[in-house]
Parts: structure tokens; sequence; C-alpha cells
């Protein structure tokens, strides 16, 4: 394994880095050792086994490629990088909480911002790549209204069209600008063309929040509002937006009663059922059930969260997923 790094008060720390070799247990502990994920479990498919993972750019964006002549299968967390990636060669596969994902070849697919996942792979040849967080971040918010919270992004498979071009265009900017290295401005360039790219790739989802909130005497509100949008899948309760606004939890409670009319749980459990309602609208009856989607936002009991969805929307969660 090599590895340099070049730090300065305002330079991103330079990143190039490879692991190789032909053994099953070195493969983890390398992998591991790179940050790939946790857990590996290595193993061979056949006579001939080997692993190479490599990583050029720097700590705002990398360029990677993992190759396992083999069987894979680690524990991967969110961590200070969006990772894009598309398989070239071999199988693979996202599990979330027992919900698989199969990658398809040649088709960029965004990992699981927010939440650990396994991944599981079979003689696979992956490229990623990785764009910090708080770049992104920089990018977003002069293209969308996206408040203070984590970027949330609900499109994990990427669209063909313009966007896909844009994104094909943004790498091969990447890859000729590592030639001038990591210091130039081409560099600087096609990080930010990267990111642009990205997000048109998985454009951010934006919530519609209330036109009271906007008014500077409800800017604690907000704070709690946004607080509720960007940890939704999160158990929220009212301590925890007490300390996000500052506010006692009586406060919190009048609040919230005052400019959106509803406790604050209320509203917790209204965004869900709309976080279901547009999921159930996207996605295939073939590939999903009620019970999945219900069960993903929180919603234990079916029977239940089907009565509050009735009453919500006026239709049953079944005849959305129908439409």
């Amino acid at each position: 394994m090599s590895e340099t790094a070049t730090s300065a008060a305002s330079t991103p720390d330079q990143i190039r880095l490879e692991v190789a070799g032909r053994d099953p247990e070195a493969a983890a502990r390398d992998l591991t050792s790179v940050d790939a994920g946790r857990q590996w479990v290595i193993r061979r498919t056949g006579d001939q086994f080997s692993y190479r993972y490599t990583a050029v750019g720097d700590s705002e964006v990398t360029v990677r490629r993992s190759l396992v002549t083999g069987f894979a299968r680690g524990l991967v967390a969110p961590g200070e990088h969006y990772v894009v990636q598309w398989i070239t060669g071999g199988s693979a596969a996202v599990d979330v909480g027992g919900e698989r994902l199969d990658l398809r070849p040649d088709e960029p697919t965004l990992y699981p911002t927010e939440q650990e996942f396994v991944f599981v792979a079979t003689d696979h040849d992956q490229r990623l790549v990785h764009l910090h967080r708080d770049l992104v971040r920089s990018v977003a918010v002069e293209r969308y209204e996206v408040g203070d919270g984590p970027l949330r992004f609900d499109q994990p498979r990427a669209d063909d069209g313009p966007a896909l071009t844009r994104w094909h265009d943004a790498l091969g900017a990447l890859s000729r600008a590592l030639r001038d290295g990591v210091d130039s401005s081409a560099w600087a360039d096609a990080k930010r063309t990267a990111v642009e790219a990205f997000l048109g790739l998985f454009p951010p989802h934006v919530d519609a929040l209330p036109a009271a909130l906007s008014l500077p005497r409800n800017a604690r509100l907000r704070a709690m509002v946004e607080h509720v949008h960007a940890h939704v899948r999160e158990p929220v309760t009212v301590a925890d937006l007490s300390e996000v606004s500052g506010l006692s939890v009586r406060s919190v409670q009048e609040s919230f009663a005052r400019v959106l009319g509803v406790s604050p749980l209320t509203y917790v459990r209204e965004v869900r059922l709309d976080r279901v309602r547009q999921e159930l609208l996207e996605l295939d009856p073939q590939d999903v059930t009620v019970g999945d989607v219900a069960r993903r936002w929180g919603f234990a009991h079916l029977g239940r969260f089907s009565a509050v969805y009735l009453d919500r929307f006026g239709e049953y969660p079944k005849q959305t997923l129908r439409r």
C-alpha cells in the first residue's frame, strides 16, 4: 500500500493509494484499512483470486476502483462523502435493512447517504467517485433552497438523459485534470463540474415548508421543522426539538400549535406520511409492498397506518401504489 498526502491551511489533502494482492484474508484487512467498509468476508470463487483497490484525488473528490475476483461482503457506514458507484463487471448489490438493490452494469447508483448498509458482490469490477459533503452542500446552496440540515436524496438510481451525459463528461474532465495534479486550477474546476453534474444526476429533495416559517419571529420553529425533515427516518422527540431550538418543551408545543395548528409529533407523523406517499407513487407495485414502505418510515402497525393514511389523503395506500 502506498499513500501520499500534502496539506495546507486551505488546501485539501492529496490522496493517492493502492492496495493489491492474492490472499483473501489480506483483502479483508486492506479494504478495511482504506476505509472501504468493515467486517469484510472475502473468499475465493475459483482457482485464481486477486484484489485491487485504488484511489486518486484529494480529500474533497476522489476517483476510485475496487476489483475483486472472488466473493466479497462488507458493512459500509455513511461517512464524510457522498459516493456514486457503478459496476463494469461481475455482480453486486446493496442491502439496507433487508431491502436489496441489485446494481446494474454501467448505471450510476448513489450509496445510501444516512444509513449503514451491506455491500455484497461476486467477481466485481467497481468504479466509485467520492464527493465531500461540505463541497456538495456549498454548490447545492447556490442552486437549491436546501436549508441547514443534511441534504436528502430520494433517488438511488440515475435516470438516462442529458444529466447522465453531463456526468460522463464530468468524469472525463476529472481524469484529464488529474494529469495536471490536484493543486492545479484544472482540478479545482473539474471538481466543481463533477459536483454540479452529481446534483443534476441526483437532485436533492427540497421539502416545501409553510410560508409562515420565513418570518423572522418564527426562526426557532423553522429550525425545528428543518430538523424534523432532515431526521424524520429517526426517532424524533419533543425533547430533541427543545434542544435544537433552545425552547422549553412547553414552548415547543405551543409554537407548533400556534403557527402550524398541530402538535410536534403530529407534524412528524404528517411528514412521514408525505414521504410514504411519495415513494408509493414512484415505486413499482411488482417490486415493493405497502408494508415495506410503511415500515421504512416508522409505521410498525399496518392497520393504524392505513387508517391515518386514508384520513390524510382520502385513499388507501394500496390505491396509491397501484396508480
